[in-house]
């Protein structure tokens, strides 16, 4: 018999699937465990983002990536808001084994490259004056200390992850911030 979980979701019991395969509770289906853990993986100069398939490589600010179930590869995102999009929006429901984000106090902002940790740990820095490859960005950090330093000196607000709303995640007007484009 299906649980709650496996029926239609809304997004606060989709953040909750999330955080269930975050935190090594995975859940694939009704009465199915789901693959191995996943790992985070590495991306190249070819590496195409899932949604728009803009190469990661190209963009600044924030990357992330999601182990959907059933998948081995992940799907990747040029911008952590196009990660919240495809978590918190009702058209985008996949079951997720696990999702990653960048330590941008690690990481070079300009050449994001690893740094990879679990994306429903993070601490997200809504509102900044740092633009990703989306224009506006949810910088996303591993530790609060380095979120804050982070707001300190380019603005905006602190977030958990579980705080972070679909209207956070809009992608309307994304292009326009692409001068490549």
């Amino acid at each position: 018999m299906c649980t709650p979980l496996c029926t239609p979701f809304s997004w606060q019991r989709r953040r909750l699937l999330l955080t269930l395969a975050g935190s090594a509770v995975l859940v694939a289906g009704c009465g199915r465990k789901a693959d191995a853990a996943a790992q985070p993986e590495a991306f190249d100069a070819t590496t195409a983002c899932s949604l728009d398939g803009m190469l990661l490589a190209d963009y600044a600010g924030p990357k992330a990536q999601i182990f959907y179930a059933g998948e081995a590869r992940p799907h990747w995102f040029c911008d952590t808001v196009e990660l919240f999009h495809a978590l918190l929006r009702p058209e985008q429901l996949r079951p997720v084994r696990a999702a990653f984000v960048q330590d941008m106090a690690r990481a070079d902002w300009e050449r994001p490259r690893g740094h990879w940790f679990d994306a429903t740990t993070g601490i997200y820095v809504a509102g900044s004056r740092r633009h990703g490859s989306m224009g506006p960005t949810l910088a996303s950090f591993r530790a609060q200390p380095d979120a804050a330093a982070f707001a300190a000196r380019h603005g905006g607000k602190l977030l958990r992850y579980v705080e972070v709303t679909p209207e956070l995640a809009d992608l309307s007007g994304g292009a326009m911030h692409d001068s490549r484009m």
